[in-house]
């Protein structure tokens, strides 16, 4: 069996911060449910317990949201505790966090770095571009704070990423954060394209890429990547370091760069089980931890087709010279066409963009 990958979501899609992009709040709006409130202890237990118990060499434990440290401190306690209580076949347990920061201060911070968490940190550029978007509900700014909660990470040595939403604001402009980031010392680095509404037409919104926009970014990105890579002091971005790896013959490790979709167990506050963060809706619903056990739920992904629709790509696709490194990006990103029956990704364009400008090189550099 392989690792079994497991998120949750302890406070289901609430939060601390009004973010103007956020996909989960367009994603609750178009279920049954919108939010599930707070995990209990009682769910938090059946999840790990019947996760563990069927784990062999490793699991992942990953906390999102919403925003997962609003259900405080003691509840990750408790999974850890839980952790440790049903792991009866020496498994290897990694634990991560992905968190706003806005309410990480020492005791998080020593929590975290006893337990062994790596953080995922979300920042989006310089104060003017982060404070556009990711303001608390008030209204306040919090860049600051979350710059605060970076450096009690550093200091007490937890193990974090940042992690960028890249709206056109923050493409136009990556030069500047790039080097803000440098100069930060924020040296592990994950950039994720804004998601557009699910199941609406792409690039509509204040916020949508175009593919010419992702494109150029990721050019201009590399650019500079690649500048100080001769240099020899690169930081670690990981979209960039899998297209380095799958270069040279390994596996990418990043979930929408392998081409289909992999077997991952998401799950809300009360306990419900869906296939993927960005389709947790009525109709991708697999089961749930507090009544079904794994085999259950991994029979229910399979009749529901989920893996199997990433493999449909437009038989150009695969054909393509730049695919050994593309695969065809994530499923979240194509859009269904009725003539072909197969599925095209929305940000084609920009992956040829980027290609065009260093898929030789790359190929030359890494092969």
């Amino acid at each position: 069996m392989p690792p079994i990958s497991v998120l949750m979501k302890p406070a289901s899609g609430m939060c601390n911060m009004r973010c103007e992009y956020c996909f989960y709040c367009d994603e609750m709006g178009k279920r049954t449910t919108e939010s599930f409130g707070f995990m209990s202890e009682e769910t938090l237990k059946n999840v790990i317990r019947r996760t563990m118990l069927r784990a062999e060499g490793a699991i992942s434990y990953a906390y999102q949201g919403g925003e997962p440290t609003l259900r405080g401190i003691d509840f990750f306690k408790k999974a850890v505790a839980y952790q440790k209580q049903y792991n009866k076949n020496g498994i290897r347990v990694n634990n991560a966090l992905q968190t706003n920061g806005y309410l990480i201060d020492e005791e998080w911070c020593l929590f975290l770095k006893e337990n062994h968490f790596l953080v995922g940190l979300s920042v989006d550029g310089t104060a003017e571009h982060h404070d556009a978007l990711r303001r608390t509900k008030t209204g306040e700014n919090t860049f600051d704070r979350v710059c605060l909660s970076a450096g009690l990470l550093e200091k007490y040595g937890v193990d974090y990423n940042i992690l960028t939403v890249v709206t056109p604001g923050i493409a136009e402009n990556i030069e500047e954060i790039y080097w803000e980031y440098q100069r930060r010392g924020w040296h592990y680095q994950q950039y994720i394209a804004c998601l557009d509404p699910l199941g609406e037409p792409c690039g509509k919104t204040a916020y949508s890429l175009t593919p010419e926009e992702y494109g150029q970014f990721l050019g201009r990105l590399f650019a500079l990547w690649y500048q100080d890579y001769q240099k020899g002091r690169q930081p670690y971005i990981r979209q960039f370091d899998n297209y380095v790896g799958m270069a040279a013959g390994y596996p990418p490790e990043a979930c929408d760069q392998r081409g289909t979709c992999g077997i991952q167990n998401v799950v809300e506050a009360d306990g419900s089980v869906y296939p993927c963060d960005f389709y947790m809706l009525d109709e991708y619903l697999l089961g749930n931890f507090n009544t079904d056990r794994l085999e259950y739920i991994d029979r229910r992904r399979k009749e529901i087709g989920f893996i199997e629709r990433s493999c449909q790509l437009n038989p150009e696709c695969r054909e393509c010279r730049y695919y050994r490194l593309c695969r065809g990006g994530c499923q979240r990103h194509r859009e269904y066409n009725a003539e072909t029956g197969m599925y095209e990704n929305y940000f084609c364009k920009a992956y040829r963009i980027f290609f065009d400008r260093w898929h030789e090189k790359i190929m030359a550099e890494w092969n």
